[in-house]
């Protein structure tokens, strides 16, 4: 066996390095050097974040556990047409998404391959699927949060509708982000401005009303109906499959037209069932000229077509979204739905309940809650509802109006229905001190 030294490949590759006329391997990458090389592999804008920015505190352990050597992140857009989005036939919309998503992850893996023919480490998470699902539901999917690195990028602030506007492109964008092992010379600036002025134009055509004027978002409402095809919808089929007897049973449970849809999401990629908050949106410089030229017009070709197309909604019963949707759409049909994602840890319960909160329910409800949970999760927290707005502490903070002791298995049983509440009361694996009703409320306030 040759020695390692003397072993052609090591020969061949010391010889390189040696004749490599490089700088970029010793000193921070030359920002306008890398921005070429980005623009140039198809992206349509670019900026750099350093790994230590305070933008980044909440998703740096996430991103070094993916790539340990990260230094920077280099925050990608690519364009979508905008006539495709704003069509109301949903295959026109996605197909224009898919595109550009797969766009996005050539992009990077075109930039990541050459960075590395220099010599430079680089990594490109997926711009949205697959993600790390195993995590779930308890803990994050997400290797990068693409959003929150783009505006750090300097490329957009999110509006009202929670979708990043480019200054130039508006909203038409899809995101993309670059792990790369080596510090770049310069980065990005935040924008001094928001590019969405409120026009409240997305809050008008929400079918579900996810989006509230106030700037308040109904998570739950948009992932039910919006991301219905997605794992949660996934979730409540295959449960509906599991608990049927045989087909009639399931035809009974289950439409042929329903089976059509999952079947296009199963064989070309999960479709988004409205996107209308995109669609609408005017904020932009290549955008906003149809907005300003004739506001009526604008509204009669983009956004009544919206408001007006006959649907299904998927929503939760009891919810924000069923009393918004029966008042405002009350052409649209309402199909009733589970959610199909329920909490299967104390630490998911508490990471749902915040996603989760139904505002409305919680109308005049003024409450502290201290939860104790006992078990393998133990842990100690305490709720408050109040003006309609939800904050949760851990440990017992203030005094309480109710008091709520349980193991955390239990506490989950229950939550999956799996638990009889009043035989856990009864056999007091439940202990509740203080008025029990306040907990029947609290169970309203999550939807």
């Amino acid at each position: 066996m040759a020695k390692l030294d003397t072993h052609p490949t090591v020969i061949k590759f010391r010889e390189q390095q040696a004749l490599a006329d490089n700088p970029s391997r010793q000193k921070p990458l030359d920002a306008a050097w890398l921005k070429e090389l980005c623009i140039g592999a198809g992206a349509d804008d670019v900026g750099f974040v350093d790994i230590n920015d305070p933008a980044v505190d909440d998703q740096r352990d996430k991103i070094l556990e993916a790539y340990p050597k990260t230094k920077a992140i280099i925050s990608i857009v690519a364009r979508m047409n905008r006539t495709p989005v704003q069509s109301t036939l949903r295959s026109i919309a996605n197909t224009e998404f898919h595109t550009v998503g797969h766009e996005i992850d050539q992009i990077s893996h075109t930039i990541v391959r050459q960075l590395e023919d220099l010599g430079i480490g680089a990594l490109n998470p997926a711009m949205a699927f697959p993600m790390e699902m195993g995590n779930f539901p308890d803990g994050n999917t997400f290797i990068v949060s693409h959003k929150p690195i783009a505006e750090a990028a300097g490329l957009g602030v999110m509006g009202i509708h929670r979708n990043v506007i480019h200054p130039k492109y508006g909203n038409f964008i899809l995101l993309g982000s670059i792990l790369v092992g080596q510090e770049i010379a310069e980065y990005g600036e935040q924008l001094d401005y928001n590019p969405c002025f409120e026009c409240k134009l997305c809050v008008a055509v929400c079918p579900v009303g996810a989006i509230a004027a106030d700037g308040h978002f109904n998570a739950t409402a948009c992932l039910n109906h919006n991301y219905r095809e997605f794992f949660g919808g996934f979730v409540e089929w295959a449960e509906t499959l599991a608990n049927t007897k045989n087909k009639d049973d399931y035809r009974e449970e289950v439409s042929v037209s329903e089976d059509a849809v999952r079947w296009q999401s199963f064989t070309g990629g999960a479709n988004y069932n409205t996107a209308y908050c995109m669609a609408v949106c005017p904020a932009g410089e290549d955008v906003i000229g149809p907005y300003l030229a004739d506001k009526r017009q604008f509204l009669n070709e983009t956004v009544k077509p919206f408001q007006q197309k006959e649907e299904t909604l998927f929503i939760t019963e009891n919810s924000d979204a069923m009393a918004y949707a029966a008042k405002k759409f009350p052409h649209k049909k309402i199909q009733v739905v589970d959610g199909g994602i329920v909490p299967q840890s104390i630490k998911g319960f508490l990471w749902g309940t915040q996603i989760s909160f139904q505002r409305k329910q919680a109308d005049g409800l003024d409450a502290t809650y201290h939860f104790t949970f006992t078990g393998e999760e133990a842990t100690q927290q305490t709720f408050v509802v109040k003006d309609k707005t939800l904050s949760i502490e851990e440990g017992l903070v203030g005094t309480a109006d109710i008091e709520i002791e349980i193991d955390g298995e239990d506490w989950i049983d229950l939550l999956n229905q799996r638990l009889n509440p009043v035989w856990a009361v009864i056999t007091r694996r439940l202990k509740i001190k203080g008025d029990r009703n306040l907990l029947f409320r609290f169970q309203k306030c999550f939807g």
